[in-house]
């Protein structure tokens, strides 16, 4: 049982390898869906697993044994790797809801400024223009969903430009994009193993994003000059935006900008190994955790004396 609950804690760490290749195997769109799909689930998986090694360690200490109604000792591992193991997981767990609580309302702030500064201004059906210097552009989650642009962004870009910005941020809400952000941020507090597939996550909305701007101009060449020319000029700008607000300037620009030139086409045998191999890792997670649950379900049982062992 405790063999099995280090798999859904170890698996994580193979993200990073395996959100490269999905990023440069499957299609943008089913890389953001599988990458965070993948995430959230390894995610819950991993906690679930370091609940359980907590619950562990806690009835091997007499008081708790007696109020969880134990006649007989409970049969785990040894105590050299239980007890150590149950301190980690409390640790584990304490960093992980004080991150959390603390990029929440973090983020929560941000939020509220963001709508509050958007709310302040007239706007232009779901274009929003905030006079400041500070070339910046992001799609700002809501209702109703808007369009957030400086005066110095629309200042660094020309008319065609301008129009492959709005469509990119236009397809960041019309995609939902900012559940996906939010999926992965939350996903990198619950284990440090998936912070490189958040930073994944979010370069693969960008790419989806970029794919649908230059859909929507009919010229790669255009979004890939707009997306180019944006990113240079926030580059040494400061943004008080939430994270979860997608951005054009978001993530390693010039991987997007070739992206969009080259056109890649991934094999679909590749592809499909891919995604195979992102449901394998996902299903291999959910069932060690699950089949070392219910595991130590039966354990506790057969001390409390309702079940032979």
């Amino acid at each position: 049982m405790i063999l099995l609950l280090l798999i859904p804690v170890a698996l994580p760490f193979a993200m990073p390898v395996l959100a490269r290749r999905a990023l440069d195997r499957l299609a943008p769109t089913a890389a953001l869906w599988m990458l965070t799909c993948s995430a959230v689930v390894l995610a819950g998986s991993s906690l679930v697993a370091l609940g359980a090694f907590v619950l562990t360690g806690l009835l091997e200490v007499p008081l708790f044994a007696a109020l969880g109604e134990l006649v007989h000792p409970l049969r785990t591992a040894s105590n050299m790797f239980v007890v150590p193991a149950a301190a980690f997981s409390v640790g584990a767990l304490a960093v992980c809801l004080w991150t959390l609580v603390r990029t929440v309302v973090r983020q929560s702030r941000a939020f509220r400024a963001a709508t509050s500064a958007a709310d302040d201004r007239h706007t232009a059906g779901d274009l929003c223009v905030i006079d400041s210097p500070q070339p910046d552009a992001y799609a700002l989650p809501g209702r109703p969903h808007r369009i957030v642009v400086t005066t110095g962004m629309l200042r660094s870009l020309g008319p065609d430009e301008r129009e492959a910005l709005f469509a990119h941020e236009r397809a960041h809400n019309a995609g939902g994009h900012h559940y996906f952000l939010v999926a992965a941020e939350l996903a990198a507090h619950c284990h440090p193993g998936l912070r490189a597939a958040g930073d994944a996550i979010r370069l693969a909305v960008e790419r989806v994003a970029d794919e649908a701007a230059a859909a929507a101009v009919g010229d790669r060449r255009l979004t890939a000059r707009a997306i180019g020319r944006a990113a240079l000029a926030v580059r040494a700008a400061h943004s008080d935006r939430p994270s979860f607000a997608p951005a054009v300037a978001t993530g390693p620009v010039p991987q997007r900008v070739a992206a969009l030139l080259s056109v890649p086409r991934p094999p679909r045998r590749a592809a499909r190994r891919m995604a195979a191999l992102l449901v394998a890792c996902a299903a291999l997670s959910v069932c060690a955790s699950a089949t070392g649950v219910i595991g130590f379900h039966h354990q506790v049982e057969v001390a409390q004396g309702e079940e032979r062992d």
